[in-house]
């Protein structure tokens, strides 16, 4: 069976991370530019925090006895960012190369004690997370995209997923990518304090167009970047469409995006209650396959939601 048909048939959830970037550079003092933490996969300090990091959520899944989907550390790896990066289009795809070799590493040391483990080919938004002004269509989408999505590929990703997504067309985009390169796509879309994405469009409408647009080629659909209290209404009032959310991965702070923006210091929230409100998602999720955090998050927090869901 290939490893994404044993994460969908899977009789508990897969574990993933947390907030890669915030625990980064808010816990841990790293610094580089525009939150790309691409740009530290040639810093050895930075690539044994890493380590640590994906470890001990690792060894959450050994103890939960359930699968984990590793994420390359890639979300600010499209050519589009080289420029303000101050890199080449060239020297960013080998660093996600680079990515998914890190990954690729860390799975080896863990294959024997975690039962399944899907290296996660991580695409984040050609632009800003949170300027819904700048949507690209699904062709501008696909040109963007595709020089990374070959390089993670290549690289040897099991899997696509496209993180943060604020739009249909770039999501459109993203899907047209990875069955170019024949690889399964995850597409997580992300939701303002109102429920609707950045673009304005309701979560489910957005799942059905993309749906409609690629013959359904998504594996599952996530939400990611947002706190529960602001997607748990528009889950509640249902639609065949929630049946195709198979992953979440939450803020841990109820502010906005906008605020987050320009927060100077971390709001990692309550974990326990983090793990509560993911119980009560699951319920109205049957299709929940996945489950991790976003930003704020850390191994407290997605830590607590394994013991919700996995040792309750």
């Amino acid at each position: 069976m290939a490893q994404i048909e044993q994460l969908q048939a899977a009789d508990r959830p897969f574990l993933t991370d947390g907030g890669l970037e915030t625990w980064l550079f808010f816990q841990q003092g790293f610094e580089a530019p525009l939150f790309a933490a691409i740009m530290l996969m040639d810093k050895d300090p930075a690539r044994q925090a890493l380590r640590t990091y994906f470890d001990g959520f690792l060894a959450m899944a050994e103890s939960a006895g359930t699968g984990f989907v590793l994420d390359t550390v890639t979300w600010r790896g499209c050519t589009e960012w080289a420029p303000k990066l101050d890199v080449t289009a060239d020297e960013l795809l080998r660093l996600s190369a680079e990515a998914v070799r890190f990954a690729v590493d860390i799975r080896d040391a863990w294959q024997a004690r975690v039962p399944a483990i899907l290296i996660n080919g991580v695409v984040g938004p050609a632009g800003d997370g949170y300027a819904p002004e700048e949507v690209p269509d699904a062709d501008s989408a696909f040109a963007m995209h595709i020089p990374q999505i070959r390089a993670l590929a290549e690289a040897g990703a099991d899997m696509i997923s496209a993180i943060t997504m604020t739009n249909v067309g770039e999501a459109i985009g993203v899907v047209r990518g990875a069955r170019e390169v024949g690889l399964p796509v995850v597409i997580s879309f992300t939701v303002e304090t109102d429920g609707r994405l950045p673009s304005g469009d309701l979560l489910g409408d957005a799942i059905h167009a993309v749906d409609a647009a690629t013959n359904g080629a998504p594996a599952y659909y996530m939400v990611n970047c947002a706190h529960p209290d602001h997607f748990r209404d528009t889950l509640a009032e249902g639609g065949d469409w929630t049946a195709r959310i198979g992953g979440l991965r939450a803020n841990a702070s109820r502010l906005s995006h906008a605020e987050l923006d320009e927060a100077e210091v971390l709001d990692d929230g309550d974990p326990e209650e983090f793990g509560r409100q993911h119980a009560e998602l699951a319920e109205l999720l049957p299709g929940l396959r996945v489950l991790g955090g976003c930003c704020g998050t850390d191994h407290r927090h997605v830590g607590s939601v394994s013991q919700h869901l996995h040792h309750a």
